[in-house]
């Protein structure tokens, strides 16, 4: 019977690593593809339709392209002010208003979680949030970007719950001791919960990171703009002005080329400080997210 079990978990022991190996090399797979064709003879990308495992052709033209042009590079600049202000003023918000609202002897915790909770499933919609945006004098301008989608109410029930689960007489003795709520809250609770802060501010940096649309609406100054909305306009509207002057005199074909190696190479540039900075919080990913998933 031993044995039989023993056989049993080596079977399944085997074919769980063969399942997790595949679909890591089918999550592995498309990134590699990028890189090794934003490095690869244009030529050789153009003739291509499958996956693209090894160069040919080795090259940087498409990164000296891209970084010598400055407007990438600005771009590049605006996205870390965006990333940084969003997510810091984001996560001073989201702590301050989950730790009021996970008192237990905060009156008016229900109907706020209430209300805050009716904004997930129904929002007020573009119109109306552009004419805030607009008659708070924040149109075109850097604030319009940072300040609108700051705290999302997701994050923000993750981080109470995890607050909810700390055991009362930690609180009860610090009370007692003397402690305000900003002590508390800062050398008590704020350590208990690090997994969850490190998470929740993850997914705060990798969202503003990400984001072009806020940007596309309220920003008229292209000085402004971040990394992902000029990346937006090379993807998909083919827009190349803002990577590259191509003169007239240039075959259609040259400009074709040019333009599939930048795109390559702007998706390596603009998603290279995501992979750097996720191992750093791998670590505290999983046990942040279930914090205060299972009480006991």
């Amino acid at each position: 019977m031993v044995g039989m079990n023993s056989t049993s978990r080596k079977i399944f022991r085997s074919l769980n690593s063969v399942v997790l190996l595949t679909f890591a090399v089918l999550c592995v797979l498309p990134i590699w593809h990028v890189i090794m064709a934003s490095i690869s003879d244009p030529l050789y990308v153009m003739s291509q339709s499958g996956i693209i495992l090894f160069p040919k052709g080795a090259n940087t033209y498409g990164y000296q392209m891209i970084f010598r042009n400055k407007q990438i590079l600005h771009s590049y600049g605006n996205t870390f002010i965006y990333v940084f202000s969003a997510t810091f003023i984001g996560m001073v918000i989201t702590v301050m208003g989950a730790y009021a609202l996970s008192r237990k002897n905060f009156l008016w915790s229900p109907p706020i979680m209430l209300g805050l909770t009716f904004t997930m499933l129904f929002s007020g919609g573009i119109i109306p949030t552009y004419l805030v945006v607009k008659e708070l004098g924040l149109y075109n301008t850097r604030w319009a970007v940072i300040l609108p989608m700051c705290v999302n109410t997701f994050n923000l029930i993750i981080i109470r719950t995890a607050m909810a689960n700390i055991p009362p007489s930690l609180v009860e003795s610090a009370e007692l001791d003397g402690a305000g709520h900003m002590t508390i809250l800062w050398k008590i609770i704020l350590p208990l919960i690090k997994p969850t802060i490190a998470t929740v501010t993850l997914y705060y940096a990798v969202f503003h990171w990400n984001s072009w649309f806020n940007a596309s609406i309220y920003l008229r100054n292209r000085a402004d703009y971040p990394l992902q909305l000029v990346l937006k306009e090379i993807l998909v509207g083919n827009d190349l002005t803002s990577v590259t002057s191509i003169s007239s005199d240039q075959a259609a074909s040259s400009q074709e080329l040019s333009r599939e190696l930048i795109k390559y190479c702007t998706i390596v540039v603009s998603t290279l400080p995501v992979f750097v900075f996720y191992p750093f919080v791998q670590k505290y990913f999983e046990s942040g997210v279930m914090i205060g998933a299972i009480k006991g």
